[in-house]
């Protein structure tokens, strides 16, 4: 027996999970649903006239086919045999503690990317780009990138094309 071989039967792969199947499928469903709530709630400036769409009519088709799909695999979860999951490896050491920290690094960007713009020392400085950055080196950081100057250039690259194509040329508030 080679030693790819040996890997290969001892390789097990995450076992089938009806349970969650359906709670994927519950959380979509309520994701989508509260998408399709807040999409029925953007303020419009005027009324759309018959036969013109709105500020409203994408996100909702958005936000409708989201809970179709999110209903429709609610229903094979619950209808149908879990499926065969021997492709996906289970759960590495450390996986769910990196989900955890992804969390807390994209709520610390949130929070940082709200504030808008400080005043530092007189100068008004825009929080996206440094948020931006901060993220971006963070998360590399964390699933294991260690090369210092790719990570200071891909952060930095990334950052910037983000700002100059919204913040400058589509002239979208960050």
């Amino acid at each position: 027996m080679s030693p790819s071989d040996a890997q290969a039967a001892e390789y097990q792969g995450a076992p089938a999970s009806r349970p969650l199947e359906i709670a994927f499928g519950v959380v979509a469903l309520a994701f989508t649903s509260g998408y399709l709530f807040l999409a029925t709630q953007v303020p419009l400036r005027r009324e759309a006239v018959a036969g013109q769409i709105d500020a409203r009519f994408w996100p909702t088709l958005i936000g409708v086919t989201g809970v179709v799909v999110a209903l429709v695999v609610l229903a094979v979860a619950i209808t149908r045999p879990a499926p065969s999951r021997e492709d996906l490896e289970r759960i590495q050491p450390g996986g769910v503690t990196r989900v955890v920290f992804t969390i807390v690094i994209t709520g610390i960007f949130i929070a940082l990317w709200s504030l808008g713009s400080v005043i530092v020392f007189g100068y008004r400085v825009e929080m996206f780009p440094i948020a931006a950055a901060v993220l971006m080196a963070a998360l590399m950081l964390l699933y294991g990138h260690r090369r210092w100057l790719s990570l200071v250039i891909y952060s930095a690259s990334i950052t910037a094309f983000v700002y100059v194509v919204f913040g400058m040329l589509l002239r979208i508030p960050l």
